[in-house]
């Protein structure tokens, strides 16, 4: 160790993160005031994300973070000695001791960790617009859906209850206009098919109870260690728009269900979104919005968010600006948006006249950064090229085994692992079903009987005065009612809609056939058809 750094002493209450010409590290009573971690792909990003993990855990702080690439699992086993983390020990002067820390696997598939689950109605229409990328009139008729569900008691627990309830709707759109608005059957299909492909990403298993509780996420052990707990994200970041929309539901539902507590000694929560970029990338305002709101009031309910992501620009500034420790690893400025990204990112530090900011970005090497974080008055740190520590845990991914082992040891496994199926939206809506045929029945029947007297008084028209189905159509095409008559304006307009609902089905004919190209041939088929029908 230097001899300049042989009296220089961490604070007790705080999370050591390397060494530069001082020891860097983040005052836990500051950790609340979030963070931001970035550098290019291979120079260290994740092992500072594990190290930040370790040091809040120890201090007795409940950790959060995404397992992207599976490399963080190893946080729950005890590290092995490697050369060169050894080496890098020795120079800052390091006591590097292996241990295992606490951790809970958790997986929105209920593969590679704990069952971990939301019900449709906690998600809410917004960020449910999000996930299925919706028009604003789709998302107007969601919010309509979600509005009658809680009027009439319908619990909205998963896709089915959802779908349902769609279908719903679209039979009683003239009843609801007065007091909800037009719902269009148009906008249920697309929110249909949207849900379709929801499901097929595996989304379902997402959507149902027992709903987690945001509380269990922030545990400690016998020791008083925080749990880390890791979310397998190696197969949900397949989904990219389904991992950024959970993740900030998660941090809603921090913001929502905890009480306020100021400025506490240490967070109560620590949570590292790791590719940030998929959260705020073609998020519209509303959203974005959303984020800012969120980061900016969630720290006083003792909660510190931490951003990780590739590039600087990544970040909006309104949030961005809000991040006061920051850890900037090295980047590549080959091209204009990277140089961009450069200036950007040494554009938010505190100059240190000892060297340029922006070129030591693209000088740093692997496992060194720039570091800068919140002194005891709470303003940013001159920023220090930092060397920062090795973890004490294993860096690499656990074993299926291991994995197994500690999913079965947890005690949030027996909490969380069956499915309740309790009575929801599509259980409530098929009981009306069921009630509408005797109504449906006793209109049958009433009409019967009108009919009855009616024909009594007015002989009823001769069948074969009426040209059969497939004439009758024929003569509708041509513009002429079933009795051979030309069609008023009205009429007319029917018969277009009737043209296109031929078109329309000649493409869904085709399209089961033979996907895309069986779609564009069965409509220009139908088109053909139509064509030479009404010239």
């Amino acid at each position: 160790m230097p001899e300049e750094l042989k009296d220089q002493t961490l604070p007790e209450a705080s999370v050591y993160i390397g060494q530069s010409v001082k020891p860097e590290f983040i005052y836990l009573r500051l950790a609340n005031r979030h963070g931001l971690i970035t550098g290019a792909t291979g120079t260290g990003k994740t092992v500072t994300l594990q190290d930040l993990a370790e040091g809040f855990s120890s201090a007795g702080v409940p950790v959060f973070c995404a397992d992207v690439k599976g490399d963080l699992s190893g946080i729950a086993m005890k590290g092995e000695p490697k050369k060169g983390f050894e080496k890098r020990a020795e120079e800052i002067g390091y006591d590097l001791d292996y241990e295992a820390f606490p951790a809970v696997f958790w997986d929105l598939f209920q593969e590679q960790g704990v069952p971990i689950r939301s019900t449709i109605t906690e998600l809410g229409p917004l960020l449910l617009s999000r996930l299925m990328d919706l028009s604003d009139a789709q998302e107007g008729v969601l919010n309509i859906a979600f509005r009658i569900a809680d009027d009439e008691g319908l619990p909205l627990l998963n896709l089915a209850d959802l779908r349902d309830l769609l279908a719903d709707l679209g039979n009683r759109g003239a009843e609801i206009k007065t007091s909800y608005g037009n719902v269009s059957k148009a906008s249920i299909g697309a929110i249909q098919r949207s849900l379709l492909v929801l499901e097929q990403q595996g989304a379902e298993n997402f959507f149902g109870e027992p709903a987690l509780e945001v509380g269990d996420l922030m545990r400690t052990d016998s020791e008083g260690r925080g749990y880390v707990n890791v979310l397998a994200a190696d197969k949900l970041m397949q989904s990219p728009r389904l991992y950024g929309t959970f993740l900030l539901f998660l941090l809603s539902e921090l913001f929502e269900e905890l009480p306020e507590v100021g400025d506490p000694d240490k967070p109560k929560l620590v949570f590292f979104f790791d590719e940030a970029h998929l959260l705020f990338d073609d998020a519209p305002k509303a959203l974005l919005d959303k984020v800012e709101q969120v980061v900016r009031l969630i720290r006083s309910k003792g909660v510190g968010v931490y951003f990780v992501t590739q590039n600087p620009l990544d970040v909006p500034d309104t949030v961005s600006s809000q991040l006061g420790n920051r850890a900037q690893h090295a980047l590549r400025a080959y091209t204009p948006r990277e140089q961009k990204a450069v200036k950007a990112a040494a554009s938010t530090f505190r100059p240190n006249p000892d060297f340029d900011t922006e070129k030591a970005i693209t000088q740093l090497g692997v496992g060194e950064a720039l570091v800068s974080t919140l002194d005891e008055k709470g303003q940013p740190t001159m920023v220090e090229r930092t060397l920062v520590r090795p973890p004490r845990s294993r860096v690499g991914p656990v074993t299926p085994k291991e994995r197994t082992d500690i999913i079965a040891e947890s005690p949030m496994m027996e909490k969380y692992e069956k499915t309740v199926d309790r009575r929801s939206a599509s259980e409530i809506l098929a009981e009306r079903m069921e009630e509408r045929p005797s109504t449906k029945e006793d209109a049958a029947k009433n009409s019967k009987g009108r009919g009855s007297d009616e024909s009594k008084a007015e002989p009823a028209e001769n069948k074969d005065d009426e040209p059969g189905v497939l004439l009758g159509w024929a003569y509708w095409l041509f513009g002429l009612d079933r009795k051979g008559k030309r069609l008023t304006g009205w009429q007319k307009s029917v018969r277009g809609f009737a043209r296109d609902t031929v078109v329309d089905a000649g493409e869904a004919v085709g399209r089961s056939v033979g996907g895309t190209s069986g779609a564009q041939l069965g409509r220009s088929v139908a088109r053909g058809l139509m064509g030479n029908l009404l010239r």
